[in-house]
């Protein structure tokens, strides 16, 4: 059984992340990050399940490079290198890692002698 994130679901979210991006250009590093962070890990923890990795993979690096095009847009003169966007990337969103069991795993409940709910 494969799941995979739908894409028009994951456009609906980069396009409003995005747009949010737009309107948070004046925030700080730190306070920007720590806000993409909580998006990404509530992405992931929503998404995380086995055989997903690639989409998720996909909305963190997205989300990355809108971060990137918000970043350089601060300035007249842009001095915001790839190198440096990719130190923020590692350092405030958290990677993509599956959070859910596959579902034989989690619904594989055994009792042990007589059920109470018979």
């Amino acid at each position: 059984m494969l799941r995979h994130t739908a894409r028009k679901r994951l456009q609906a979210k980069l396009a409003a992340v995005a747009a949010t991006l737009r309107k948070r250009l004046h925030w700080s590093v730190p306070k920007l990050g720590a806000w993409l962070a909580s998006v990404v890990r509530g992405h992931v923890g929503y998404f995380g399940v086995p055989d997903n990795r690639r989409a998720i993979n996909s909305f963190r690096f997205q989300v990355g490079g809108h971060w990137t095009r918000a970043m350089r847009r601060r300035s007249q003169v842009d001095r915001t290198t790839w190198t440096r966007m990719t130190k923020l990337i590692a350092r405030w969103l958290p990677p993509a890692k599956i959070c859910h069991p596959w579902p034989h795993q989690r619904l594989a409940a055994t009792t042990y002698g007589r059920s109470r709910m018979r």
